[in-house]
């Protein structure tokens, strides 16, 4: 594992997690006058769910810093050899860097609405346009990519399992979400689902 990877990956999710999900979250709650962060505690389906997307995270995180200080010892464990090519790095580094610009301009066009979770105590406006014409999920379109260039850069079965369960996890919350905004938004809602894709 070259030191300009494990550096690219360690820095890569540190601004992802820093500007696309506290930096957004300040800038919302600062507009909103409430965290946006309304993902569930307690011990119902979609709590776990919210639980087990948090473990996801952190998990990814200190896999990541692991790799940056252990490389030499933890890059070769696991490693998938076919995939382990540099042509697939370079292609993965630039999913990565598509993917967290996808995102941030996602979160721009989402404006006031954008939130961790689903919440059930507020009338969000439902976000047609910019990005959300071309998907209704371009943010999780855009986490799912940051995944899949991250297990092409760093082909291991622990980056694969990330992939795995990032991929269950975003379309558990998908389908979670459709039913609140169809709930909230009815014929309007509909209306969008019928003209644009759940993802791309």
């Amino acid at each position: 594992m070259t030191d300009f990877l494990r550096l690219f990956i360690l820095l890569y999710f540190i601004l992802f997690f820093t500007i696309a999900f506290f930096g957004a979250s300040f800038i919302v709650a600062k507009r909103i006058g409430k965290n946006p962060n309304v993902l569930p505690k307690g011990d119902s389906a979609y709590g776990l769910i919210g639980k087990y997307f948090k473990l996801c995270l952190l998990g990814l995180f200190l896999y990541t810093i692991l790799l940056f200080l252990f490389s030499d010892d933890l890059f070769p464990l696991y490693l998938i050899h076919f995939l382990d090519i540099k042509i697939l790095k370079y292609v993965g580094i630039f999913l990565m860097i598509l993917s967290f610009i996808w995102v941030v301009v996602a979160q721009v066009h989402m404006k006031n609405s954008w939130r961790i979770g689903i919440d059930e105590e507020s009338r969000t406006e439902l976000i047609t346009s910019g990005l959300f014409k071309f998907s209704r999920n371009p943010i999780f379109l855009g986490m799912i990519i940051s995944l899949i260039g991250f297990f092409m850069s760093l082909p291991t079965m622990i980056s694969l399992l990330f992939l795995i369960l990032g991929i269950v996890l975003i379309q558990i919350q998908i389908r979670l979400e459709e039913v609140f905004l169809l709930k909230q938004h009815g014929e309007n809602y509909i209306d969008y689902k019928n003209r644009v894709r759940r993802l791309l």
